[in-house]
């Protein structure tokens, strides 16, 4: 079975000394093997700290070993001249050691001292996966682990897919629908790459029921007897937050941990009650639990409130929740950005969420309060793994921020071009230009200001303007105005779910951020932004605009497409051509659609279909 290597690729070593044992070991050796080589005169050796003294730079990796020790996937590299040494607590520190020298080696010089450990503890990814080999929120074909009703039989791609998140630092995966058996067989394969394997559930009995606990102890004793070192659980659906404690309880013996989803239930919202809003579900519900949870218990929080729109605020439980362990909750696969079809980058927008002030006074980040971080994976068995050969660098960037949630996005949309394609640097810059921004180019053309669901909603692809009006989930736009009233004062009283100062912040109209506007606040189209435009002439405006930027987006492509592999010129010429046209119908609908509405013509005379 050939296999897209991804960024594994192209990289190259010198010969590489392992002074380790153990499985993890094992896998660097394997990865030894495999790696080309590169002509040098380095000396590279990877060494568990017990065996430091092996290598020619003992003292110096021991002086830098931190005195608080390097913990389990912790890991030092030192040079000195051609001297080189990965060193870790034990084998997962070396296999994120190795996989950094793999990243790096080619850019490394003179001498240095690197020490390398992760901000998040869980790095985690879901997959939603089906056992006949459909993918729930999948863009990419089908499933890469089961077919037909359980796990495929040949599990080379399995492996593969392992190496490539072990490379970018993730140490979790979840199921959800796997068989006993078929989990057993894939925790064996995510072990060799030190992945732990959770099993996704949903909980939807009454947990104050003795025999439902005695139930999934014994359940959970079942898996644990299979698989000794599965992750733990996460609740997919929930229908009582009190379920958390009696799976926690379960899995508690063997050291397991239950992430539970905060989606937040209740009632649908009543369309016809401006006050009716699914926004405040989540906070309504977690925060008078808060500090109520066994100590194994992780809430898994969206980082928005509603569901992973293009642009909303981050969801207030990230910095409200004071005595739960969190989980921060991101979509890898691009189910309301793009699909795989469109290009979007979006390790931007994952940044500004990692890093955002969760107090708005200088406080502690989202990055700062979380003790894991979750995504939705986007891979098929699409020969390319995402459907979209450029989608692959939101999975690498997910992984390397899950790591490091202050690393630049542009940096690691560099790292991932130059470590994917054999490329001149001009033609790896023209491509990373191309990419960096496509986030903000997709926000334009799409949801303006915040206000989100305007998308069709039986497959979130394409514009539907009033598709989610009567779900509680609109933009209730009218002839006079647009955008949810969530203030305090007037409205549905959302941004009292925020401390001060952001909630002050959000909820007056003057200094509420002007990209998160009509998530905030219904306003009149004759509002003037701060660019001295109304609210409706900038909508007129960022339409024109993303269109006018896929359009260069295009052209960039066509100038730089004969440097790439024939599949890779035909899989994303292809991808642009629909991202070309799914933004032309985004920018007519959209605009005739607020024309229409309100009445007032485009300052610019440009074409609006009346």
């Amino acid at each position: 079975m050939t296999v897209d290597t991804a960024w594994l690729g192209t990289q190259r070593l010198p010969e590489v000394t392992v002074h380790a044992s153990g499985v993890l070991a094992q896998t660097i050796r394997a990865e030894v093997r495999r790696t080309h080589r590169l002509r040098t005169d380095a000396h590279l050796s990877v060494c568990t700290l017990a065996r430091v003294r092996e290598t020619p730079l003992w003292r110096e990796v021991e002086a830098a070993v931190p005195e608080h020790g390097l913990g389990v996937e912790g890991f030092v590299v030192v040079r000195r001249g051609n001297d080189l040494v990965v060193a870790a607590e034990d084998g997962h520190g070396l296999l994120y050691g190795y996989f950094y020298l793999l990243r790096y080696f080619e850019w490394m010089t003179g001498d240095f001292t690197v020490i390398e450990q992760p901000a998040v503890p869980i790095r985690m990814l879901d997959h939603w996966d089906q056992l006949s080999g459909t993918v729930e929120r999948g863009y990419a074909g089908g499933s890469i682990f089961f077919r037909d009703g359980r796990v495929v039989e040949d599990l080379t791609r399995v492996r593969a897919y392992a190496r490539l998140l072990a490379s970018v630092g993730i140490n979790a995966v979840a199921f959800a629908n796997a068989e006993l058996p078929d989990v057993a067989r894939l925790s064996g394969v995510f072990r060799e790459y030190g992945i732990a394997v959770s099993l996704a559930v949903d909980f939807t009995d009454d947990p104050r029921d003795e025999r439902v606990a005695r139930w999934w102890s014994a359940t959970v004793a079942r898996w644990y007897e299979v698989v000794p070192d599965l992750g733990g659980l996460v609740v997919r659906a929930g229908r009582d937050a009190d379920g958390a404690n009696v799976l926690a309880r379960a899995v508690a013996p063997y050291g397991g941990t239950v992430f539970w989803r905060c989606a937040g239930t209740g009632p649908v919202p009543d369309w016809r009650d401006r006050r009716s809003d699914q926004a405040r579900a989540a906070y309504d519900q977690f925060i008078p639990l808060d500090g109520r949870f066994e100590e194994n218990v992780v809430l898994q929080v969206k980082h928005g409130p509603l569901d992973f729109q293009v642009r909303e605020a981050v969801s207030p439980l990230l910095g409200e929740l004071q005595e739960t362990p969190l989980a921060l909750e991101l979509q890898v696969t691009q189910e309301y950005s793009g699909q795989q079809l469109d290009l979007c980058y979006l390790g931007p927008w994952w940044r500004e969420i990692l890093q955002f002030d969760t107090t708005g006074d200088s406080g502690a980040t989202v990055a700062d309060r979380i003790g894991a971080i979750v995504a939705v994976s986007n891979v098929g068995d699409a020969d390319n793994w995402t459907g979209y050969k450029l989608a692959q660098s939101n999975l690498y960037a997910y992984g390397r921020l899950a790591w490091e949630p202050a690393a630049d996005p542009v940096s690691l949309v560099h790292e991932w071009a130059a470590a994917t394609f054999a490329l001149d640097d001009w033609t790896r810059s023209e491509l990373v230009t191309i990419m960096a921004g496509s986030w903000r180019t997709y926000e334009r053309y799409t949801a303006p200001l915040g206000a989100g669901f305007m998308v069709t909603p039986s497959t979130h692809y394409g514009p539907s303007m009033t598709g989610y009006e009567y779900s509680g989930r609109g933009h209730f736009a009218d002839r006079d105005g647009v955008g949810v009233d969530r203030t305090v004062k007037t409205g549905s009283g959302f941004t009292g779910q925020y401390p001060e100062p952001l909630a002050s912040l959000y909820e007056d109209l003057y200094t509420c951020p002007e990209e998160l506007l009509l998530f905030f606040h219904h306003v009149a189209y004759g509002h003037v932004l701060r660019s001295g435009v109304t609210v409706l002439q900038h909508i007129y405006d960022l339409h024109f605009q993303g269109y006018a930027e896929v359009e260069a987006m295009v052209a960039q492509w066509q100038a730089i497409a004969a440097r790439f592999e024939p599949a890779v010129q035909e899989n994303v010429t292809s991808r642009f051509d629909a991202q070309l046209a799914n933004a032309r119908e985004w920018r007519d609908q959209v605009n005739t659609f607020f024309y229409r509405l309100s009445g007032i013509p485009d300052a610019h005379g440009r074409v609006i279909h009346r």
